[in-house]
């Protein structure tokens, strides 16, 4: 069995001097060049300490046009599109190596960025993203294209081709494990990508596309466009050369792509958007402290600053008191502070509007009457963090219920039955994650299969590999990520029928 990697700094003081060493990237990653995009730059103020620790290059629309050509450009030259499947999982598995050889320099720059704590960083977020592009990597020369039998007069061949310059919007939670979701898959199929990172984090993509220099992307294939996303993002939606778009975030922002998208080309666009995702409860669940710990993970991981949060505790009412202060107790747990400190398990949140945005969230529970057994509405004066809240009895109707508060923001809702715990779980405009905790297997089937979700979590939360698709219905979006399936998106289908009859 090979030992897991971990890394070598250990304490506050190792990071902050890797950090007095550390480059920050600021300008645009551009047909494998950087690119100041004529000298215009957003300042990027860490959520760490309020510095501002770069001044990030800020494209305007010329600037996406310019990308978006040399993408097209270095696809129809076929440096990248027309070479070997297996050539090019080579390169993506030479990238995964140094991704990995930089994993520190990478966690430091996700802790500056967005205040992800360099432990969760190191081992969660980078694992995700380097074993997803492994996987990719590993996968591309295997895939097969069909032919269907039972003609005597003709061959027909259906072969999937890559569609050209694919657009990538990605967020700001997890700037290199989203990203990684949509990047490689529509490398392996040899598109050429533009991405367009979230304005608050674009520090560790950028690092990373200069590392696929290294190893062995040409130039034009990765396009890394940095700015403001009602340029930036608006300008990529509505390219005509831009083939597909896929993209993770904000509802609101999704709906705006889709008409983007049909104001140009009307290509296709796959959406991953928010989530308020329900945690059921049973009293017969296998371990109750376990799925206690997890339910707590579930809403204070990265902050609760994800999008399948299970934000949403439906408990059964002859167990809510007790499993309530279970959570609560693994929530105390945490230790909140400096993410570059390896003993924090929740840093702050991204940035300060979002900040008043989820304090202003709990502020409306409390003035709609909702019990608050846990947490405050008061700003915390030495940053941006925000202590979990756990509000219980909670309307199904309310907006603590219904809303999207994207932080560590916990509502506790109760049952009786399993019609009624179906109810609240789908009692919700999104459908991206849920969970059931029970040992009674046929009850597990039964409720999976009504569930409106994309992903139903039994006695677990939040788990799932590379072979398997990540995605939601409803307002939660659709296209999956990840798996063999994440392919699909990034490829058209082509038929070819021969006709043989006669031939000699």
């Amino acid at each position: 069995m090979t030992t897991p990697r971990v890394s070598k700094l250990t304490t506050l003081d190792d990071w902050l001097e890797l950090r007095s060493r550390t480059t920050v990237p600021e300008a645009m990653w551009v047909d494998g060049a950087w690119d100041q995009a004529g000298g215009r730059t957003l300042p990027l103020v860490s959520p760490r300490d309020g510095t501002v620790v770069a001044n990030v290059a800020s494209a305007d629309v010329e600037d996406v046009d310019r990308a978006v050509r040399g993408a097209r450009r270095t696809f129809e030259q076929g440096v990248w599109s027309s070479l070997e499947p297996r050539e090019r999982g080579e390169v993506l598995l030479r990238w995964a190596e140094l991704l990995d050889a930089h994993r520190d320099e990478l966690a430091l720059l996700l802790a500056l960025e967005m205040g992800k704590p360099v432990n969760v960083g190191w081992n969660v977020e980078l694992r995700t993203a380097i074993n997803t592009i492994r996987w990719y990597g590993e996968l591309v020369d295997k895939l097969y294209d069909e032919s269907p039998r039972g003609r005597n007069g003709a061959l027909a061949l259906v072969t999937r081709e890559p569609l050209g310059v694919v657009g990538a919007i990605t967020p700001w939670n997890f700037p290199m494990t989203l990203a990684m979701f949509k990047i490689p898959a529509a490398l392996a199929t040899g598109n050429s990508v533009v991405v367009k990172p979230a304005t608050q984090t674009p520090l560790s993509l950028l690092r990373a596309a200069e590392l696929s220099a290294q190893a062995g992307l040409p130039p034009g294939a990765l396009q890394i466009v940095t700015g403001s996303g009602s340029v930036v993002g608006a300008a990529l939606a509505r390219h005509p050369d831009v083939a597909t778009l896929t993209f993770t975030g904000s509802t609101e922002v999704g709906k705006k792509l889709l008409t983007y998208a049909g104001e140009s080309n009307a290509k296709p666009v796959s959406l991953e958007l928010g989530g308020k995702s329900p945690n059921i409860v049973f009293p017969d669940a296998p371990d109750l402290d376990q799925a206690a710990e997890v339910a707590a993970w579930a809403v204070s991981f990265n902050s609760g600053q994800m999008c399948t949060a299970g934000s949403r505790l439906v408990v059964h009412e002859d167990i809510r008191d007790d499993f309530v202060a279970r959570v609560v107790k693994h929530l105390e747990a945490h230790v909140i502070g400096d993410p570059l400190d390896p003993a924090t398990t929740m840093g702050p949140l991204a940035y300060a509007g979002h900040r008043d945005d989820v304090v202003d969230e709990i502020r409306k529970g409390i003035a709609a009457g909702t019990a608050l057994v846990m947490g405050s509405d008061e700003k915390r004066d030495d940053g941006l963090y925000v202590s979990p809240a756990v509000f219980i009895d909670v309307d199904p109707d309310s907006r603590l219920a219904q809303h999207e508060i994207f932080g560590p923001v916990l509502s506790v809702l109760t049952f009786s039955t399993e019609e009624e715990a179906i109810a609240i779980a789908n009692n919700s405009d999104y459908g991206l994650g849920s969970a059931i905790w029970t040992a009674d297997l046929s009850r597990a089937h039964r409720l999976s299969r009504r569930i409106e979700a994309g992903m139903v979590w039994v006695n677990c939360y939040e788990e799932g590999d590379s072979s398997v698709p990540f995605g939601g219905q409803k307002l939660s979006g659709h296209g999956a990520d990840r798996s063999v399936h994440g392919l699909e998106k990034y490829t058209s289908l082509k038929t070819t029928w021969i006709n043989i009859e006669g031939a000699s």
